[in-house]
């Protein structure tokens, strides 16, 4: 089969290259995927160049959280999953429901745990769910990370997000998008920011009901509360990291919670203080359970919600793939077809 590895010690993407590899088979309680469609993410940018968590990779890896397929066949003592099932990986592999806790180990696609992108994956039957029946691979992709990032952030905190409430939206990624989605299913008042007046219209398509080009306005946080009537947001999903935290903070209402996601920043300020006098609180995200997972996709086929996907990329383009995740024209996701 052929698979995306890359080399132990990796400083940059010259270091991926795409291999033959044997065919794995399943163990007992695995099931052998036939991988048909990948996602990438701001992380899988991360590994490449030794910047993710624990640095430069301490082994050869396939790359890739996010993958999805059909299963070709399981190990001895599988009982969730049968040959045919369209099924994809979660991002992390020990995780079942419940409360975050120290266990959940490793994430998919960053050494020592290989990632999706090969033809082929073998993966534990916990660690796998079915997809949604209204998507297609290339729209059940997107969801393993940034899909269930969005959903933990709006559904699985305290205050699940309802109808009525105002959701704040950063950017127009992967899971600024995917939660802009779930939150008007949900019946929430949507802010969303953007740098491009076009992108920003494409999201009103999508269900925004309201936009700030953060390059003309400075204050967007300021702004977001004066659109919702002065009452300021709910939910903030904040992606940007230390850049942007503060005028996350600025936007989020009394009692409201900012959801703290972000990495694409780094310096700033990122002082917690001015929750106090808002009673609001600050929440980490490290995307999810296969829980969250099943219970997203339960939520996307009663919604017919559809993933944004930009652009596919056959496998052996994968190189030029990653180039345009990381480009400013990226509206949603970028998918690498097998």
């Amino acid at each position: 089969m052929k698979a995306w590895v890359l080399s132990a010690g990796a400083s940059s993407l010259d270091d991926l290259h795409l291999l033959e590899r044997e065919t794995p088979t399943p163990n007992a309680g695995q099931v052998l995927i036939r991988v048909r469609a990948c996602s990438i993410n701001f992380r899988d940018q991360l590994i490449p160049q030794g910047l993710y968590a624990g640095g430069k990779a301490s082994q050869d890896v396939i790359l890739l959280s996010d993958g999805a397929g059909e299963v070709v066949s399981v190990g001895a003592g599988v009982t969730r999953f049968a040959a045919g099932d369209r099924v994809a990986g979660t991002f992390f592999q020990n995780w079942d429901d419940g409360p975050p806790n120290a266990a959940v180990g490793l994430a998919l696609g960053a050494a020592p745990i290989d990632g999706m992108l090969a033809e082929y994956v073998v993966l534990p039957e916990a660690g796998v769910v079915h997809i949604a029946k209204s998507l297609s691979f290339e729209e059940a992709a997107t969801l393993p990370c940034a899909g269930v990032t969005a959903w933990n952030a709006l559904m699985e905190g305290p205050q699940p997000t309802k109808e009525g409430d105002s959701v704040l939206v950063l950017g127009t990624g992967g899971v600024s998008l995917l939660a802009l989605q779930i939150a008007k299913a949900a019946g929430a008042i949507v802010v969303a920011t953007s740098s491009s007046d076009g992108k920003m219209a494409r999201a009103k398509t999508l269900g925004a009901d309201h936009t700030i080009n953060y390059r003309t306005t400075a204050n967007w946080g300021a702004e977001a509360v004066r659109l919702n009537n002065g009452k300021g947001i709910d939910h903030v999903v904040e992606v940007g990291g230390a850049g942007t935290l503060a005028q996350s903070i600025q936007a989020v209402s009394v009692g409201g919670e900012v959801s703290l996601i972000g990495v694409l920043t780094r310096e700033g300020d990122t002082s917690p203080r001015a929750l106090m006098f808002k009673w609001a609180s600050m929440r980490g995200i490290f995307v999810g359970s296969r829980g969250m997972a099943e219970r997203l996709n339960a939520f996307i086929d009663a919604h017919k919600i559809k993933p944004v996907v930009d652009r596919t990329f056959a496998m052996e383009d994968a190189k030029a793939a990653f180039a345009y995740q990381s480009s400013p024209e990226l509206f949603g996701k970028t998918v690498i077809t097998l």
